[in-house]
């Protein structure tokens, strides 16, 4: 393969004539000389295609942790992203699309995002649904700062259910808007709201299901809510919404999610698809950008961006966010997959999932030490067990064995544990994730290489 170099030498005389300069060194003269490389650069020679390609597999072959067998999660996870979404999602006119500022030129766009809306509002059961944010924690923080904004009141109960690194990035934009966090602790694996006293609030947050995995009760949250004359909002499970009563349903006021199950593979950390739906007594906090629908002079059916007045770029300081963009590309990537699924294929990638999951879980408790940490209370996708060695020690051994084992639960919480988890357990605990991608024989076998780990 060539270099990259795109100036020939021809070009380099033409341009240097045109500044009326004798060589490169002329031009470079306000370079100071130290600063200067005065030998040729140490690259190896171009090789042939098929040589470098080569290389390149070769190095990522010692990329161990591709080859594993996935069964982490804690927020990411190793779904599968069928070929049809990869093809509609790359083709150009989504790729190199941009924001749709001049809706006559960008009416594809623009559907497209509505139609995501629309399934973001259909998973969540609320009526109004967003272009999408950042990621999920982002997302989280604009559900706070909705709730804090239509109540004015800024204590914040947050079920310590909530993802460890969802609370930590609400903590430091709480520093800086002066939101009053409260954790409430986890019992059995379940939000204890009477742990957070009776105190009015402006939001209640919890997880469904948590991080843990386990189904919160809904209808307590509701009831806290209420009590402190508070807006409840959920982080939700988008795979799990597929047989799951939905947050709306359940009297939510905001729910939000990470997009991520949908189109986009595991790909160190980013970038994800923060989802967020809300009611629509708080469409005008609604943080980010709004597609709707409308028609244009000749009556046609027309989409744009809506309600722009109440965003930061226009607002200024009295906007409710300073959010003024989306994610497009992965949310269109996330509409095509869902698209492609459908309501029954849903329903089935997550009854796969929660299948999956029960039989592994039953596996694993019953090994030799193995401990469920939440109780029985129930599971979904992914569950938290206490080993009877560090966990760590278990995921080296898993991985020798092939094996992705699971999030050790003292790299979310610290060794010091939280209200999810308490100091003595956060060591020897383990979140293990099961997807549609883990069939029956994958999940024997680690069953089988974790009995081995452990002893």
């Amino acid at each position: 393969m060539p270099d990259y170099l795109p100036h020939t030498d021809e070009d380099i005389t033409a341009m240097l004539e045109f500044l009326g300069l004798a060589s490169l060194d002329e031009l470079f003269a306000a370079v100071p000389a130290a600063l200067r490389l005065t030998r040729d650069l140490a690259l190896e020679a171009g090789l042939p295609e098929p040589d470098v390609l080569a290389r390149a597999r070769a190095r990522g072959r010692a990329n161990r942790a591709a080859e594993l067998i996935c069964f982490a999660g804690a927020g990411a996870y190793d779904h599968e992203v069928p070929p049809v979404v990869r093809q509609l999602a790359s083709r150009s006119e989504f790729v190199t699309a941009y924001t749709p500022y001049q809706p006559e030129v960008a009416q594809g766009g623009l559907q497209a995002i509505f139609e995501f809306q629309t399934m973001v509002s259909r998973l969540f059961g609320l009526p109004i649904a967003n272009a999408s944010l950042y990621d999920g924690a982002s997302a989280l923080v604009e559900a706070v700062n909705l709730a804090v904004g239509a109540t004015g009141r800024h204590r914040v109960l947050v079920s310590a259910g909530v993802h460890p690194n969802w609370r930590a990035v609400l903590a430091t934009f709480a520093a800086g808007t002066g939101h009053q966090l409260v954790e409430v602790p986890l019992v059995e694996g379940r939000s204890d709201w009477s742990a957070a006293g009776p105190e009015e609030a402006g939001a209640v947050v919890v997880g469904y299901p948590n991080y843990l995995g386990c189904l919160e009760d809904l209808g307590a949250a509701r009831a806290a809510a209420d009590a402190r004359g508070a807006l409840l909002a959920v982080t939700a499970d988008p795979v799990a919404a597929g047989i799951l009563k939905s947050p709306g349903e359940w009297g939510a006021d905001v729910a939000v999610g990470e997009g991520q199950p949908f189109g986009t593979p595991l790909g160190f950390g980013g970038p994800y698809l923060g989802l967020f739906a809300c009611t629509s007594a708080h469409v005008r906090r609604l943080p980010g950008r709004l597609v709707g629908e409308t028609v244009d002079a000749d009556g046609k059916l027309a989409y744009v961006t809506t309600l722009r007045a109440r965003e930061q770029d226009i607002r200024r300081e009295r906007a409710t966010s300073n959010v003024c963009t989306n994610q497009t590309l992965i949310a269109l990537t996330a509409a095509i997959h869902l698209g492609w699924l459908g309501t029954a294929g849903l329903a089935d990638v997550a009854t796969r999932c929660a299948r999956g999951a029960q039989h592994c879980r039953r596996g694993l408790l019953a090994l030799d030490g193995v401990q469920p940490l939440t109780g029985t209370t129930p599971t979904v996708r992914e569950f938290a067990l206490g080993l009877p060695v560090p966990a760590a020690v278990v995921q080296a051994r898993l991985a020798d064995e092939g094996f992705l084992a699971g999030v050790a639960l003292d790299q979310l919480v610290g060794e010091d544990g939280d209200g999810s988890v308490g100091a003595e357990e956060a060591p020897n605990a383990l979140l293990v994730s099961v997807t549609e991608r883990r069939n029956r024989t994958e999940i024997d076998r680690f069953v089988a290489a974790f009995d081995k780990a452990l002893r």
